[in-house]
Order: structure tokens, then sequence, then C-alpha cells
């Protein structure tokens, strides 16, 4: 397992924060999709925890086949996607990523928001506090991003908000801005396959950076977009929203339930703190090799003719050995003007 503690800062509060992500996450789940790509809301709704009070269940299907390098697409499925659930305590998250294809693998992201600038070094003080992990600084204005992911109007180098007043960021801006605030994520992942492990660890993990670099900037420069909305408007928002990506991606499941009734604790269980794995290590069937199969063998470089008996071979007159090819090569049929010449003796 690789874990690694993100700080994301934001010119925001903590509580505008609250209406900036919700708005955010609606409208880049809805860009970054495509036929047949992208995220499939299918659950939606209050939830009551024990421990961390209401909050807000979620479900989804994320189809990325095609954002998977080579070598993944070579091993799995096109109909793929990745079954993520989180439950959201607001200041306090719990985010889990499972895949059915892949079931020793699991990406689990804890998410604690306060406002300052990422000093808290105690922040996810749990039993994990003592595990080795990198923190990592998420700087939204000046990380390098994918190019294909960069659009002028959301470089935060050049953004100014007119509602706000707030940017341009400059360099060193963490250090001067005010209001600020910080976004703590601590992410584990696990893929628990020999000879696979640290590859998929640590390319999942250049995607985990990429996605919270690409997802905090847009927050801030559509901030104008969502500064004004009230919490009961931008979850109207956000239903409308997932109905139009759903039928975008073509996928219609019956209904999107947002029901306004929380669910009791025991309609769905919320996870532990530490990182689960789902209870089915099996291989899938279409991966497991029969054990009853024949083996291959190879064929043989050289073909060898036993030799012709003493009596068919003229007096005075040798035999051509085969050439000793790799590979056989078919003869050429006589021609009818050969074979008349053949009649004629």
């Amino acid at each position: 397992m690789l874990m690694k503690e993100y700080r994301i800062c934001m010119p925001l509060t903590v509580e505008e924060y609250r209406i900036g992500q919700l708005y955010m996450i609606s409208k880049h789940s809805h860009e970054q999709s495509d036929r047949g790509e992208g995220v499939e809301v299918v659950q939606n709704e209050p939830y009551e925890d024990p421990a961390h009070g209401q909050g807000q269940y979620t479900e989804k299907r994320v189809y990325l086949n095609s954002k998977l390098p080579s070598w993944a697409r070579a091993v799995v499925p096109k109909i793929f996607y990745v079954t993520e659930k989180a439950w959201n305590y607001y200041p306090y998250t719990i985010t889990e990523y499972t895949c059915s294809f892949l079931p020793k693998f699991s990406i689990h992201i804890e998410t604690k928001y306060e406002d300052n600038k990422g000093c808290n070094d105690n922040i996810f003080d749990t039993e994990l506090k003592d595990q080795e992990r990198e923190v990592c600084f998420i700087d939204i204005a000046y990380d390098e991003i994918p190019e294909r992911y960069y659009k002028e109007s959301e470089d935060l180098r050049y953004f100014k908000s007119e509602k706000t007043s707030r940017g341009i960021l400059q360099e060193g801006w963490r250090d001067t801005q005010d209001p600020i605030m910080c976004s703590y994520k601590l992410v584990s992942v696990k893929f628990e396959v020999w000879g696979l492990q640290t590859r998929v660890e640590q390319f999942v993990h250049k995607v985990v950076r990429d996605v919270l670099l690409l997802g905090h900037r847009q927050a801030f420069a559509w901030v104008d977009e969502w500064i004004d909305m009230t919490m009961d408007e931008v979850r109207e928002f956000e239903r409308a929203i997932q109905e139009a990506t759903n039928q975008k991606i073509g996928m219609f499941p019956p209904s999107i339930s947002i029901s306004e009734t929380p669910l009791s604790s025991c309609a769905l269980t919320g996870p532990a703190s530490a990182p689960s794995t789902p209870m089915c290590t099996d291989a899938p069937e279409s991966l497991s090799v029969p054990k009853d199969r024949p083996r291959k063998k190879s064929a043989p470089e050289t073909l060898t003719l036993p030799d012709p008996a003493p009596s068919d071979v003229p007096q005075g007159s040798t035999v051509s050995p085969l050439p000793t090819s790799n590979h056989l090569q078919p003869s050429t049929p006589p021609s009818n003007s050969e074979l008349a010449e053949v009649e004629d003796q």
C-alpha cells in the first residue's frame, strides 16, 4: 500500500468551499463525460452516521477505459468502470474506489478542511498517523497541469474574480492570501498483485494528483458562477446536471435517488477509518487458465525424411538434402507442358 497526504490551499473559506466543491464536482463530471465514458450517478441521498452525524451518501460509476495507459488497456475489458462511494460529513469526508474486475485494487481517501494554509501536521490523528507517508503540497496556480486539461480561462496566474475581487494569484500567494483554507487529503492506494503493485500504485497516485489539481483550479476559476448560491440551489443544480450527465454517457439507470429523508446507519454501512480490501480475492473467470489445457509444443526447425531404399535410387545418382529452413516452402504443382513431356517419355 502506498500512502500520501495531499494539501491543497484555496483562496476561500471552508464554508464557501462547501458550495464550490459540490458545484465543481457536478460541472467537472459533466464536462469530462462523453458517449460511453464518464461519471454515472447511481445514488445520492442524505445519510446519518452515529459517530459523524448527518451527511450525504453518493455512489457513482466512473467509466474511463480510454484514459488508461496502453499496458492497462491490454488486460481490462472495454466495459470497465470504477465504483466510487463517498460519505460527506462536511468538513470531513470519506471516499472509496473499488473495481470488480480487479478485486485486490482499492483507493481510500480521508479529507478534512480547515481555515489555514496547510500548516496542521497532526490533522489525521488516527491509528494511521505512525505509518510512513509523503506530504505533498499542491499549488493550484503554479503546479504544472497536463496539457490536455489546460484552459486559459482557468489559468489562476491571470484570473481575477469579478464578484469577490480575489486573484490574480502571484508567486507565494499562500503566505499573503486572506481568506485562505486548506483541503487535507490522506490517500491510500492498494494493489496487491505481485510484480505490478509498485507500478500501479505509483500510476494511480499520479492520476489522483492530476485530478485534485484540476478540480481545485476549476473550483476557484468558476467562483463567480457559484459564490451566490445557497445549499438548496447547489443541490438542485447537482440533480439537474447528474441527469444530463447520465444521458450524455448513454447510461439510463431506473432513477437517480436524491431523497430528502436521511438513511439510517443500518441501510448503508459506512467505511472504517482504515483502508479496506474487497472480500473477493479470486481472479475473474476470464483470467483463469484451464488446468486440463494441453501444452503447446514448438514445431521442429528442420524436417527430416527417411533415406530412400537402395532399389529406388538409380545407380550413379545422388539424393539432394532438404533445406534446413524454419518454414517448409510449399512445392509448385507441375504445369501442363511439363506433364506432357513426362507422358512423351
